[in-house]
C-alpha cells in the first residue's frame, strides 16, 4: 500500500493558518437558489471584495458566458487578485466536493498537498449535483500537488481541525449508512488519522434542524485556536436545535485536546429560525470563515447578529469581523463556510 499522508508527514493545517488563496465556485443554479442567484451573486461579490486585499481567490466559472460577465463585473468594482478558472460546476458547495489541502514542513522546505475524498451529494440526496465528484482533478493549478485518495466519501464541512492533533465531526454524519457503510467506526477513526495527520478524533451526536447535510460540524461547532472551541446554543427551549446544542455543549465542555488540555469553550447564539416554502433552513452563525486579516461571518437580519459579532470579534482580535447577509444565501441549505474552501500557503 502507498503512505499514507501522515506517514509521509502531511497533516491539515487549522484555518486560521496563513492561506495561499480561498477557492469559490460562482453561483448559477436556480434549483439551489430559487429566484435568487442575482442576490448571491452580489453576497459573492461582497465574499470576494473582503478576501482580496489579503489573500487570491481562486473562482470557478462555469463557461465562457459567466467568466465574461464576472471579469466584466470585477473590473467595474476594481477587484483584483482573482484568478478565474472556466470549470464547469454542477453547483456551489466547493467545501465538501473540492480538494482538501494538507501541509508538510520538513527541512525548512513546506509543500502542499491535498486529500481527494468521494462526493456522493449528500448520502445521493441530489443527482443532479453528483458531477462534482471529480472537481479535485479539473483544477489545473493543484495537479502538481501531491495528491492522496482515501477512497472514502466525506465532505469538507464534515470534519473540523484544531491544527495540533485534533479532528471534531459529528456520529450523524461520517457514521451515517448513506456514506461508508462498510466502514466501522474504528476504520473512519483511521481513515482521519492517517489522512489528517491527526492523533485523535472527537465526536460529537447531532447538527442542527434542516441541515441536509446529516449534522456537519461547521455548522455546530468550531476552532478558533488550539486552545478554544466556539459552539452553537440555543437558549430557547421550544425550539428544536435546544436538546441537541446544550447536549454538544455538555460534549465539548469535557473534551480534552490532543496533550490532555481541556478546551476553553465559548457560546455563540443561534439565529431566530429562517424558513424556505417547505420548512426550515440551516442558519447558523458557526458557518464563519476564516481567512488571512478577516473573518466572513454569515447575518441573517436577527436580533443575535450583533451579538454574534461581538463573540467573533473578541475570539479574533486581530482580523477584521465581515458581516455578509445571508437570509438568501441559506436557501441553498447552506452559507459562507460550505461556499469556501481554503489552500493553505506555502512559504
Amino acid at each position: 500500500m502507498p503512505p499514507t499522508p501522515r506517514e509521509l508527514g502531511f497533516r491539515m493545517p487549522a484555518e486560521w493558518q496563513p492561506h495561499e488563496s480561498t477557492w469559490l465556485a460562482w453561483p448559477h443554479d436556480p434549483v439551489t437558489w430559487p429566484d435568487r442567484v442575482p442576490i448571491v451573486e452580489e453576497r459573492y461579490i461582497e465574499m470576494i471584495r473582503a478576501l482580496t486585499p489579503h489573500e487570491r481567490v481562486d473562482l470557478l466559472v462555469k463557461d465562457d458566458n459567466v467568466q465574461s460577465k464576472v471579469a466584466d463585473r470585477l473590473r467595474d468594482e476594481k477587484i483584483k487578485n482573482v484568478a478565474l478558472h472556466r470549470i464547469p460546476t454542477a453547483d456551489s458547495w466547493i467545501r465538501d466536493y473540492g480538494p482538501n489541502f494538507l501541509k508538510r514542513e520538513q527541512k525548512n522546505k513546506v509543500e502542499i498537498g491535498y486529500n481527494r475524498w468521494i462526493f456522493n451529494a449528500w448520502g445521493n440526496k441530489y443527482d443532479a449535483l453528483l458531477p462534482d465528484d471529480g472537481i479535485p482533478e479539473r483544477l489545473p493549478t493543484i495537479q502538481s500537488l501531491e495528491r492522496f485518495a482515501p477512497g472514502i466519501v466525506m465532505e469538507g464541512g464534515s470534519i473540523e481541525v484544531d491544527g495540533a492533533g485534533t479532528v471534531l465531526t459529528t456520529e450523524q454524519c461520517l457514521l451515517n449508512k448513506n456514506r461508508n457503510p462498510k466502514l466501522t467506526i474504528t476504520q473512519i477513526e483511521q481513515k482521519l488519522r492517517d489522512h489528517l495527520g491527526v492523533t485523535q478524533v472527537l465526536w460529537l451526536k447531532d447538527g442542527i434542524e434542516g441541515d441536509d447535510t446529516d449534522g456537519h460540524i461547521d455548522d455546530i461547532a468550531r476552532f478558533t485556536d488550539e486552545d478554544t472551541i466556539v459552539a452553537a446554543v440555543e437558549k430557547d427551549e421550544s425550539d428544536a436545535n435546544h436538546k441537541p446544542l446544550r447536549d454538544n455543549l455538555a460534549a465539548l465542555q469535557a473534551m480534552k485536546n490532543a496533550v490532555g488540555k481541556p478546551y476553553h469553550v465559548i457560546e455563540l447564539p443561534m439565529p431566530e429560525r429562517v424558513d424556505a416554502d417547505d420548512g426550515r433552513l440551516p442558519a447558523s452563525y458557526a458557518n464563519f470563515y476564516i481567512a488571512n486579516k478577516v473573518v466572513l461571518l454569515p447575518i441573517f437580519g436577527a436580533k443575535a447578529d450583533k451579538k454574534a459579532e461581538a463573540v467573533l470579534k473578541s475570539l479574533f482580535p486581530s482580523r477584521k469581523i465581515v458581516p455578509i447577509r445571508c437570509e438568501d444565501v441559506v436557501w441553498g441549505m447552506g452559507t459562507i463556510h460550505c461556499l469556501s474552501q481554503q489552500q493553505p500557503a506555502a512559504d
